[in-house]
């Protein structure tokens, strides 16, 4: 099929077209120079186009997921999805598979990436991913507390370290590094916490310094596309900026090298907001967002995303067990706990965010301290969905960043007087443009993740993924920007036209990414003796049945690497 889009309004910030009137070309779900006089004419006129969404963080697939979906039938009777065509869903915080590749799809969304891999319940998260259309997706696999990883760095053993990251994303068919509250949640399985980045880990006497910088020399090493992906210690907890600024830090040095896309960094903070509390206790809480983004500001190693309060009843979920449980301690609501064998755990527990709530209100502030006073090239526009509020909301967070009149609305009028005292909101008064906006939700993020050769921007060669949103340039109002980016007025899904005028006119099924990266020889066989020793004696399934099949995705899309360097 072929497509030209005419007489819209580009910005395209990998390309840097910023507010261009031109027309865009697609043929064969490629962007292409030019295509024949047959090809279907898209009318853009007064309309902006820009390359399709791509989420970096969120929480769509996978068994926390769908322990969040049983565990709140009452989330499940707030939004019904139900249109002509397409499969029924629901769920307004977890939302079903099908129902959250339509609802990505409205928004202009066309890649997604699953923020927390269990590898022991890789199936479970490629069965929905089966289930979700629209989007090409892929996922981050756990490491942060996984045996192998603690005791290989315990030993000072980087190569056999890294021939078992490379084992294991092969094996869960996973894209890259995921690190959550490292030692944290192994330590957790003891009913314990770390809570500095030099407290040792019980048993594996292991500090989760070592395993932040141990796990970025590995990433190197194999030459990932993407950084390692860090939620670091001491999530959620008054006083935890120092934590986030030591992590950041503890990295710095460490060259990237990787061997696929064009990423610079070697650090992704994820969920910032969280990790930017000042004070000793929620009394005296206070936000250090500022503080947070001058620190980005000044240093090139790293990336981070917000992980924006958006004020709603939501549904927790993270694989740091114990904050979850210090969660549940703190509202009294549900909670569910898992311990995964060998490799992690998880908790799930609903919240919601009162805008009249003075920590909450404050917490909607910190996210956007952090938004205001950061370089647009360093951040990236998420919520932790559905941790800090759903994804369906990413318009709603572009219209508080592109409208001060509107956010102060919020500031003044709808949340706590602790948003205006303890922040730093009141006093900015910039205004997101359109370029930056498709920045930290579209070209930011292809280029962390190694994707930004194919994704990301509407150069020639690129995949044909492309949103066009009905909205002047120079709009203010809030609710129409906020309405605009909610539902796209068309949306191009691998040269294929499956939304229009915001409504899904076509179920597609996109690619699941994955990184299959080839060591030594002699390296991978020194960890199958470890791996076939650990899975006897430990683990409850035979290491033959671990490997996630062929048969669990679409269609797959594998990125390979040659490591056989390490030796």
């Amino acid at each position: 099929m072929e497509y030209i889009i005419k007489n819209g309004i580009v910005y395209d910030p990998l390309n840097g077209i910023n507010g261009e009137k031109m027309d865009i070309c697609v043929k064969d779900g490629k962007i292409v120079e030019k295509v024949s006089e047959n090809a279907k004419i898209i009318d853009a006129s007064n309309c902006v186009v820009m390359p399709g969404g791509i989420d970096s963080h969120t929480h769509v697939a996978g068994p926390k997921v769908n322990v969040g979906r049983m565990f709140r039938p009452e989330d499940s009777k707030k939004e019904i999805y139900a249109k002509k065509g397409l499969r029924t869903g629901t769920g307004f915080s977890v939302p079903s598979t099908y129902k959250t590749g339509y609802q990505y799809s409205e928004m202009g969304y066309t890649t997604v990436f699953e923020a927390a891999m269990p590898p022991l319940l890789a199936r479970h998260t490629h069965e929905e991913f089966i289930e979700t259309p629209q989007v090409d997706k892929g996922v981050l696999t756990l490491f942060g507390n996984n045996w192998f990883v603690l005791e290989y760095l315990k030993e000072g053993d980087i190569k056999k370290c890294a021939a078992y990251v490379a084992w294991l994303l092969k094996a869960t068919r996973g894209f890259a590094i995921k690190i959550v509250n490292p030692g944290g949640t192994e330590a957790w399985g003891w009913g314990k916490n770390v809570h500095s980045l030099d407290d040792p880990v019980p048993y594996f006497d292991i500090t989760p310094r070592e395993i932040v910088r141990g796990l970025c020399e590995v990433n190197e090493l194999l030459g990932l596309p993407h950084s390692i992906h860090v939620h670091p210690n001491n999530l959620g907890h008054p006083g935890n900026w120092e934590t986030t600024l030591e992590t950041m830090d503890c990295v710095k040095g460490i060259k990237a090298k990787p061997k696929y896309g064009e990423r610079e960094t070697i650090y992704y903070n994820t969920h910032v907001q969280f990790h930017s509390y000042g004070g000793t206790s929620w009394k005296d809480f206070v936000s250090k967002g500022l503080e947070i983004a001058e620190y980005v500001n000044k240093n090139d190693h790293l990336v981070v995303d917000v992980g924006q309060i958006t004020l709603d009843e939501t549904t927790t979920m993270t694989a740091d067990g114990p904050m979850e449980y210090d969660l549940h301690m703190t509202n009294g609501l549900k909670w569910a706990n898992c311990d995964v064998e060998l490799e992690t755990g998880s908790g799930v527990v609903p919240f919601i965010y009162s805008p009249k709530g003075p920590v909450y209100a404050l917490q909607w502030a910190i996210g956007l301290d952090i938004f205001l006073n950061i370089d647009t090239d360093k951040v990236l526009l998420t919520t932790d969905h559905p941790n800090a509020g759903p994804f369906t909301r990413y318009p709603r967070i572009i219209a508080w960043l592109m409208s001060k009149k509107y956010r102060d609305e919020w500031l003044y009028n709808k949340v706590h007087k602790w948003a205006q005292q303890r922040s730093h909101v009141a006093d900015s008064d910039k205004e997101y443009d359109l370029y930056e906006i498709a920045k930290v939700t579209r070209a930011n993020q292809a280029k962390v993740l190694g994707l930004s050769k194919e994704k990301g921007h509407l150069g020639i060669g690129a995949d044909a993924d492309i949103a066009i949103y009905e909205i002047n340039p120079e709009e203010k109002d809030g609710k129409k920007i906020e309405r605009a980016f909610r539902y796209a007025k068309y949306v191009l899904k691998g040269g294929k036209l499956v939304v229009k005028d915001g409504n899904v006119v076509k179920e597609i099924f996109g690619d699941t990414i994955y990184v299959d990266v080839k060591v030594d020889e002699t390296l991978e066989q020194e960890i199958m003796k470890d791996l076939k020793e650990k899975f006897t004696k430990y683990y409850s399934v035979n290491l033959d049945n671990y490997p996630v099949t062929e048969e669990y995705a679409n269609s797959w899309k594998v990125i390979k690497i040659d490591a056989t360097d390490i030796t």
